[in-house]
């Protein structure tokens, strides 16, 4: 199926238990079915640049979706028909949004703003609850747990990223990465991993601060996605597995087990030959031979690139 169409720049893309959805400059959220290879069509109720999706699901079914866009609107859908539930807004200004990360509960989210703001929104009572500015401007955010399993949520701002309690938002640690962070995602085993401009896919202990391990020149060019397959039932070999894309349109697949002193070899790779702006995974098992999809949505804005899975 088609990625995008010729005009419309994707910004992010999000995959949930065989949905998923793009966003773009066409100002509406396109709809996926994985195991079809379907196009859902799209929700036109945006009336901005779709920035940031997330879906969210207390088991393998999605149960909201929500999307911000650049004037700073959150709108949250009902996953099953996808009815627009309730649109916030975001910032106490039209502040492009350009991080979100719903908590684990599904009660509340973070969203960090284009220009340096913060805010935490009540999704249950759908309103903003809290709002301030932030010393760096913030690219991601994403919550994530430490060894005990204790709630922390992540900052990525330029080449830094903060560690922060849930509670009360005290930073914890705050990690030099180096070069500019262009994508995180945590794992359940209180570990992060980052990739951004300095080529390689990092994976930091959350409780520490501390380097775990990492992937030193994963890719030729600057990392633009990291995704965590958390898969764990049965012991699938999924929980070992994470996949990266750069932006000259490479997808690797890794054994984080294999990740030591020396460079490991990708399990999978493949070229989409295209320029790659985000990536997104899921564990849905489509085809008996195929442990994986991997989402890649591209911004290409003379043609269609088709879509690999």
């Amino acid at each position: 199926m088609a990625a995008t169409l010729a005009h419309v720049d994707v910004r992010e893309d999000a995959p949930r238990a065989g949905l998923a959805a793009s966003g773009g400059a066409d100002d509406s959220a396109r709809l996926y079915d994985l195991p079809s290879a379907a196009d859902l069509g799209p929700l036109l109720d945006p009336s901005a640049t779709v920035s940031v999706l997330a879906f969210y699901s207390r088991g393998p079914v999605p149960r909201n979706l929500l999307a911000a866009c650049d004037d700073g609107a959150l709108l949250l859908y009902d996953a099953d028909g996808f009815a627009l539930l309730a649109t916030l807004r975001a910032f106490p200004r039209h502040e492009a949004v350009e991080g979100l990360a719903v908590h684990p509960s599904g009660s509340v989210a973070l969203a960090v703003g284009r220009a340096g703001a913060l805010a935490m929104l009540n999704l249950v009572r759908g309103r903003r609850s809290f709002a301030c500015r932030l010393e760096r401007p913030a690219s991601a955010v994403a919550y994530a747990e430490d060894r005990d399993g204790g709630d922390r949520f992540v900052m990525a701002a330029e080449e830094k990223v903060s560690v922060h309690d849930s509670v009360d938002a005290r930073i914890i640690h705050q990690m030099d990465c180096g070069k500019r962070v262009l994508a995180m995602a945590p794992a359940k085993n209180g570990v992060l991993y980052t990739g951004g401009e300095d080529r390689c896919v990092t994976a930091w202990d959350v409780s520490s601060g501390k380097v775990s391990s990492r992937i030193e020149g994963a890719h030729a060019t600057r990392v633009k996605g990291v995704v965590v397959f958390d898969n764990r039932k049965g012991g699938s070999e999924l929980s070992n597995l994470i996949a990266s894309a750069s932006s000259d349109g490479v997808i690797r697949i890794w054994d984080i087990r294999t990740i030591g002193n020396e460079k490991p070899t990708p399990l999978a790779k493949a070229n989409t030959r295209a320029r790659l702006t985000c990536l997104a995974g899921t564990s849905l098992k489509c085809k008996p031979q195929k442990l994986h999809n991997v989402v890649s949505i591209v911004h290409c804005p003379n043609k269609s690139i088709p879509e690999t899975s």
